[in-house]
């Protein structure tokens, strides 16, 4: 057990935070409420970028960019996104700064009009697609941003909720209503799938209720994930918006019928939240583990030595060991660019930059062990002169802890590429058995209530007819709420229930949890 980790068991809150900065993937900033990404988490940003990006160019999707302050005027258009929002804006009010008579530096040039920091983009991106429609012919636009927004929160916790954050923001305008709701449905596919494939997290999809749904949709659907606390995490949503935004913005087109109608919007997105749910799901009490396909570093090779000799001998066998990973080629070119020689890199995969990396630092062999387990590498390889004579090295896997010698005439590309694909899959494996195993069920309320008191949480499926006051009073009772209402579930029933809370009959089954 690290002794810089709070162990999960004696304080979650602390543990996640505790593996964070074990890590090295970000900090607090002088600003409250804002989070500084270090190298570390921004590598495994750029991961999530990449993938999704190239899921969203594959479905039709662009991008773009809008700008980053909304005239206050816009926001006031939608009536029920304001709303939702006005709480969490921040307001920009002046243009300048000037010193007063002590010398002080105080606002200046007051705006005619306050700009919002953008909380999302719905209402400037209606603005120019207003500007942009005009016939049935300029349909569908199908656009995404990524960008940072900034929603004044009070409680933070690094990556899960911050003032400011980093997303992607898809915008789309549609011809009609059927082909808006298909686009929401395949983003939530798109959103699914990459948190399974990627993230080895496996997620319920599903509609949220009217009193969980984003302000101004018509329909919310999202990703859901449960956290080794029990507790449930929004991954991802997906939003029908329906006319809404159109016609509060006057985003309208010549339809085939020769006619001015409104166009149908959709927007979706994840966030930097991601990377909180993947430290989560997967990270034990002795730091970060790493899901393959978002490792930065995909091994950590570990020379072990006493004398100039036997490093040398340790080196040439390294240097073998790279040749049948990465290939001659980028073991040569990897020498020539190398920054730091104590670090070196030599990229397994030159087109997601995931890389081998080499620790030759003035440290102790047990220290550097520590120093690549609390990073999450998915692999760590000691090599001694005992291995070298043994023409193997020691294999150590991040996921359990275990090792294993393996011999240097087995090493390929193809068995590490093996190797990695094997640990992703058990990541999900482990990931999908916790999530079923705490996965309960509801008949009555009372049932519920006790569900929701104890310590290990859960999913806790049960019928219910969604009702924003009842809602809230159970809320207010056993601080969980709907968080969704599932396409699909295992065995679920297809006859009618009753409601847990009103006892009715009804039709619906949803999943109640406590969340983030």
């Amino acid at each position: 057990m690290a002794k810089n980790i709070k162990p999960r068991a004696q304080d979650y809150a602390q543990w996640y935070l505790d593996v964070i900065k074990a890590a090295q993937l970000a900090d607090y900033s002088p600003v409250k409420g804002c989070m500084v990404i270090r190298p570390e988490g921004y590598a495994i940003w750029e991961a999530i970028q990449r993938d999704l990006d190239r899921r969203f160019k594959e479905t039709g999707h662009v991008n773009a960019y809008f700008p980053l302050l909304i005239p206050q005027s816009f926001l006031t258009r939608e009536a029920e996104h304001i709303e939702g929002f006005a709480m969490e804006c921040a307001i920009v009010t002046h243009s300048k700064l000037q010193k007063d008579a002590s010398g002080k530096l105080r606002p200046a040039g007051e705006l005619e009009e306050p700009l919002i920091v953008r909380p999302t983009s719905e209402t400037i991106i209606g603005h120019m697609y207003h500007e942009w429609l005009q016939s049935y012919r300029d349909l569908p636009i199908l656009i995404n941003q990524w960008c940072n927004v900034m929603r004044w929160e009070m409680r933070t916790r690094l990556f899960l909720r911050t003032a400011e954050f980093l997303w992607q923001e898809g915008h789309t305008a549609h011809e009609t209503a059927e082909e808006a709701q298909s686009e929401t449905l395949r983003m939530l596919d798109v959103y699914a799938a990459f948190a399974e494939e990627i993230l080895a997290i496996p997620v319920i999809k599903g509609a949220k209720t009217d009193a969980e749904k984003f302000p101004g949709a018509v329909t919310t659907y999202c990703i859901e994930a449960l956290m080794q606390d029990g507790k449930s995490l929004q991954a991802g949503t997906s939003h029908n918006l329906g006319q809404n935004f159109a016609k509060a913005f006057d985003i309208k087109f010549l339809s085939r019928g020769n006619k001015l109608q409104h166009a149908w919007t959709t927007s979706w997105g994840v966030s930097t939240r991601l990377i909180g749910a993947m430290i989560m799901a997967h990270s034990d009490d002795e730091g970060l583990i790493l899901p393959p396909k978002v490792a930065p570093y995909l091994a950590a090779i570990v020379p072990i030595f006493k004398t100039p000799e036997e490093q040398q001998k340790v080196a040439a066998f390294i240097d073998q060991l790279l040749v049948q990973l990465v290939g001659e080629a980028e073991v040569a070119a990897a020498k020539k660019r190398q920054t730091d020689p104590a670090l070196p890199r030599y990229f397994f995969d030159k087109i997601t930059n995931q890389a081998i990396i080499v620790d030759w630092r003035d440290n102790r062999p047990g220290d550097k062990q520590f120093h690549w387990e609390q990073r999450g590498v998915p692999f760590r390889l000691e090599v001694g002169p005992r291995d070298v004579d043994a023409n193997a090295f020691v294999l150590k896997k991040r996921l359990d802890r275990s090792k294993e010698t393996v011999q240097l005439a087995a090493v390929t590309p193809t068995w590490f590429t093996g190797a990695l694909a094997a640990i992703q899959s058990a990541l999900l494996e482990k990931a999908r058995t916790y999530r079923d195993a705490n996965t309960h069920t509801a008949t009555t309320y009372d049932e519920l209530k006790h569900l929701t008191a104890s310590p290990s949480g859960g999913f806790i499926r049960a019928y219910f007819t969604p009702n924003k006051e009842i809602e809230a009073k159970i809320k207010q009772e056993t601080k969980a709420t709907v968080r969704c209402i599932p396409f699909a579930l295992p065995h679920q029933p297809s006859t009618p229930g009753k409601d847990i809370y009103t006892g009715e009959e009804t039709t619906t089954q949803v999943i109640f949890a406590q969340s983030y």
